[in-house]
């Protein structure tokens, strides 16, 4: 047996021991937190780690990633900071310029946070736009949510009966059925070389964030097989657990989707409907901005309900991608039949997931609390897309306000979960834990230790794994711990009346780093996953 001991540092564990400067960690288990003096006695033969003051806290998870197209947008045409359609169309000519690949897949672009002080730059880029900077190449580029494109002539001349797809559109970017293969076609023109550069380079820079567990949500209009295999395949020091998102009518489907992909569960990006940005979230009511439409509905209420009984039989976890208010309700809806049909117990033992969960009432909230249900969210979302004059604003109205209501799914019983859904949103889970405790409507924010816990042991327990011990720093917990600078430590909460109790000594409660709007966020120096570092500071 071989034993660490971290000594002079800040240790995040327990309110045991919520002043503990030192932590063991004995062949990838951690045996003992507490003081220098003490861990000095205890372990005279310890290999000695100086943590030179830094703070020491449980790794992240991050519940909800695409790694491919995570590595693409760090290493190719990442759109994100495009101001205006010229400006979108301009990257992309310099990008062609300096690549010859046989296609250009870039994302990121975001048409509703684009100037409009000169007409038109506020408008996605056409097929013409694209034809007239590419030639004859194929270029595909997704909007920031992924959930529609804008594309080259050359790359829809490949797929034949295109334009007799739902969502199709001369020149505009395509939605629904016809962004799905345009995006399949697109992603077989990635080379398998290529494709495993960019999964070895999201693994290494979730690592770099502190992160030592991601989630893949995988699907056949998300990723597709031959992409969710190959991840299977990578050799990384990031624990992924994969999720394909298929609907089973039965357990004997259930049994051939996981031998057919090898994935851990059925689920994550089973789409029951798409993304607000690009109109096809699926709402009860019309849009805001587009009155002749209340979204697209990808899956059936009888489709829902017979994955959600065939997954629960099975005993195995399910989940679905769920933005807008109707597609929670056909969700809530289903689970509420299973309750009383199959029992909450046999729902609760399966963990099932509700990806996103943007648009939750509080009896929806109460149903997935008592069936055992967990959100994997983004609060990032909010902090791009909240507040009184954002996109979610213009597409919903006075609805845009109710988004992401953390608090309220909290207090009903909601565990929660959070993540990026990058590229969607950058890997930056201190952000996201930002982001959490200032929601653009405060009313919604949870305190900052909450959303700490929703980005640590959430994040495991959304993988099923809830033995009370992984995703903390306390003896017998697995060593997955990340060591920062940090300006400062503080105890907060979100509302002040808890603020005056939890900010007391006496109440035993562990200090954060700071995360207020102002703050500079912690620096990941080191990530260990297991008792081994995977990523160090130069």
């Amino acid at each position: 047996m071989t034993t660490q001991l971290l000594l002079g540092g800040m240790v995040y564990s327990s309110p045991a021991v919520p002043d503990a400067t030192a932590m063991a960690v004995t062949d990838g288990t951690i045996v003992w937190v507490g003081s220098d003096d003490v861990g000095r006695a205890l372990h005279p033969d310890a290999e000695v780690v100086d943590l030179q003051g830094r703070f020491v806290s449980p790794a992240f998870v991050d519940s909800h990633v695409h790694l491919t197209d995570t590595g693409i947008a760090l290493g190719g045409l990442n759109l994100t900071g495009a101001t205006s359609r010229s400006d979108c169309l301009q990257q992309l000519a310099a990008y062609l310029a300096a690549n010859d690949d046989e296609l250009v897949w870039g994302l990121g672009w975001d048409a509703s946070a684009w100037s409009d002080d000169e007409t038109g730059q506020d408008h996605p880029p056409t097929t013409s736009d694209i034809d007239a900077v590419a030639g004859g190449r194929a270029v595909y580029l997704a909007r920031i949510d992924e959930h529609s494109a804008a594309a080259s002539s050359a790359l829809r001349r490949l797929v034949p009966g295109l334009a007799d797809e739902l969502g199709y559109s001369d020149e505009e970017p395509l939605v629904a059925d016809a962004h799905h293969r345009v995006r399949a076609t697109a992603r077989n023109l990635l080379t398998p070389a290529a494709r495993r550069r960019a999964q070895l380079l999201a693994l290494d820079h979730a690592a770099s964030r502190g992160v030592v567990a991601v989630h893949e949500n995988g699907g056949p209009d998300i990723s597709g097989l031959a992409d969710f295999h190959s991840i299977a395949d990578v050799e990384h020091g990031v624990l992924v657990r994969r999720y394909w998102g298929e609907a089973a009518a039965s357990t004997d489907e259930v049994a051939a989707i996981l031998e057919r992909t090898g994935a851990d569960a059925i689920g994550g990006d089973l789409f029951v409907d798409g993304a607000l940005g690009s109109h096809t979230a699926w709402l009860c009511e019309p849009y805001a901005d587009a009155a002749d439409s209340t979204g697209v509905r990808y899956l059936s209420e009888q489709v829902i309900l017979d994955h959600l009984r065939a997954t629960t039989h099975a005993r195995v976890q399910a989940g679905f991608h769920m933005i807008g208010d109707a597609a929670t309700t056909a969700v809530a809806e289903a689970l509420e039949i299973l309750a009383a049909e199959l029992g909450t117990p046999a729902l609760a033992s399966c963990v099932h997931r509700l990806e996103h969960a943007e648009m939750v009432t509080s009896k929806q909230a109460e149903i997935f609390a008592r069936c055992g249900a967990i959100a994997s969210m983004q609060p990032l979302f909010d902090a791009a897309w909240g507040g009184s004059d954002d996109l979610y604003a213009t597409r919903l109205g006075e609805r845009g306000g109710t988004l992401n209501d953390f608090a309220m799914l909290a207090k009903a019983g909601v565990a929660l979960a959070f993540s990026s859904d990058s590229p969607v949103c950058a890997i930056d889970p201190w952000a996201t834990v930002r982001a959490a405790a200032h929601h653009r409507t405060p009313t919604s924010s949870i305190s900052p230790r909450a959303a700490f816990a929703a980005s640590t042991r959430g994040g495991w327990r959304a993988a099923g794994v809830n033995d009370g011990l992984t995703g903390t720093l306390v003896p017998g917990a697995p060593a997955h711990y990340a060591v920062w600078d940090v300006d400062e430590l503080v105890v907060s909460a979100s509302q002040e009346g808890v603020q005056r109790w939890s900010t007391d000594p006496r109440s035993r409660v562990p200090a954060l780093p700071d995360v207020s709007p102002d703050a500079t966020l912690p620096e990941c120096v080191e990530t260990v996953a297991s008792g081994r570092t995977i990523y160090r500071r130069a």
